[in-house]
Formats: C-alpha cells, sequence, structure tokens
C-alpha cells in the first residue's frame, strides 16, 4: 500500500503518514485508530512485543514485558491482556497532566468499561462530560463519540476493558 492510498483510507495527509512511518511523529489515538481500520488490523499490531517465555504465552503478562504504545499528547497506554484473540482487552493508561486522546471525539465498535486508579479523568461520551476521581469507575458503548484529557496537575493511571479488542 503507497502512502497516498493510505492517506485516502485513513483520511490523514500524505506528509503526516510520511512523518509517522520515519518516527518524527507520534499518533493521536484516534490517528492510529484511523490507521489501524484502513491496514485491516487492530491497534496491538503496533505494540511492540517482548520476548515471553513459552510457559507464560497467552497466559502471563509480566511487568517489564507490556507491550506499550507512547502517544503524541504523551499518554502510555499498556496492554495488561495476555492475548488479544478473547473478546476481551484489558490496558493501563497513564496520562501526564494535560494529555488527551484529542480535541475530536472518536468512536470504534464495542463497549469500554474502566475504573481510575489515581489522579482525575475529564470523560466526554455523546456530548456528555463527566469529571472522575480515584476510585471512580465508567462505562459505556464505544460507538458513541468519545474523547478524554486528565484535568489535574498530577499523572492520572485508569485500568481499562475494551471489547471486542480494539488494540
Amino acid at each position: 500500500m503507497t502512502l497516498s492510498d493510505l492517506a485516502a483510507a485513513s483520511g490523514l495527509s500524505i506528509g503526516y503518514l510520511s512523518q509517522l512511518e520515519r518516527d518524527l511523529a507520534t499518533p493521536s489515538i484516534k490517528s492510529l485508530h484511523a490507521v489501524s481500520r484502513a491496514l485491516g488490523v487492530t491497534i496491538s499490531w503496533f505494540f511492540q512485543a517482548q520476548d515471553v517465555p513459552e510457559a507464560e504465552r497467552d497466559l502471563v503478562v509480566r511487568r517489564a514485558r507490556r507491550r506499550r504504545v507512547d502517544y503524541s499528547s504523551g499518554l502510555v497506554d499498556e496492554l495488561l491482556s495476555p492475548t488479544l484473540s478473547g473478546a476481551l482487552e484489558l490496558l493501563s493508561c497513564r496520562f501526564p497532566p494535560g494529555a488527551s486522546s484529542g480535541h475530536e471525539p472518536y468512536t470504534h465498535a464495542g463497549e469500554e468499561v474502566g475504573v481510575v486508579i489515581r489522579g482525575r479523568l475529564e470523560l466526554w461520551v455523546d456530548g456528555r462530560a463527566v469529571l472522575l476521581e480515584a476510585g471512580d469507575s465508567f462505562g459505556f458503548l464505544s460507538t458513541l463519540p468519545h474523547c478524554y484529557r486528565n484535568p489535574g496537575p498530577e499523572e492520572a493511571e485508569v485500568i481499562w476493558a475494551i471489547t471486542p479488542p480494539s488494540y
């Protein structure tokens, strides 16, 4: 697939895709979703897998071997699920102060639930905004436009479950 083909399929510019390809830019969550859909893969395809002992493969994820994606806003996703072949994925998401999923809401198939472990998370779902703090949990259909950000002065951490796996 050429960059021109990928740009047409993803709605992103050729210049931006070229920067991503050459590691000169870091994607937003919305951009990574657009590229993965255009390529016919899930976002997990972009996660860098670490060597996993045979006895632990598809069963355990050691902290030091988590697959992770770093986004342009500073947000970091770490995959906690040992496999994405099932109906559910589990992520640990860390948001530095001010980090967000982007200014524009996005959608995808499925459902999401999560719990704020520390810090604060501002969540927008289908035009509704809520402020969540440590210990608060949430759930929504991923087909509804949604976005989120850390409005607080400290890093926020959220454990996020998504079905079906979109990463």
